[in-house]
């Protein structure tokens, strides 16, 4: 004897899985969101949502190369060693350099170019790779972790 699993309750098939009223509510916010934005784009509003420039204080370009075990490797513009990071205190660093060769293979440039650390006076610390314009606020990662580049625009 065969048993097979038959569901106690099917819906009809002509019923529709997402009800006209919210297709329609979620297009119509669709719409409502770009023409907003189109609105603000074309009227030429400024830009507020961007943390405020404050004075460079200190400017340091290195060469960052991060590995996948976590192992990180910080070079000065010389060519001199900076750091070698196990992979339990690079981890950050690591990442890092790895969005960075991400980025680099995706715009075509060599792999081995340098970044600019930049330490400003209101304490915000950023990177910035010249050659695919890439850049990151590096505060928005924890203490901890941008404290990683302050200790390399200090050595």
């Amino acid at each position: 004897m065969t048993d097979t699993y038959a569901p106690r309750y099917k819906a009809p098939p002509d019923r529709d899985l997402v009800p006209r009223v919210m297709v329609r509510a979620m297009l119509g916010l669709v719409l409502s969101v770009l023409a907003l934005v189109s609105l603000a784009v074309y009227s030429g509003r400024p830009v507020t949502s961007t943390p405020p420039k404050a004075e460079v204080m200190l400017e340091r370009t290195v060469f960052l190369k991060g590995e996948m075990s976590g192992a990180a490797t910080v070079l000065d513009a010389n060519g001199t060693l900076i750091a070698r990071m196990s992979p339990e205190k690079g981890g950050f660093l690591a990442g890092v350099g790895r969005v960075l060769d991400r980025e680099r293979t995706k715009h075509g440039v060599a792999l081995t170019g340098p970044v600019i650390i930049t330490g400003r006076a209101d304490g915000r610390v950023s990177i910035h790779d010249p050659s695919t314009g890439w850049g990151a606020d590096l505060m928005g990662f924890g203490q901890d972790n941008a404290r990683a580049f302050v200790r390399l625009l200090a050595q």
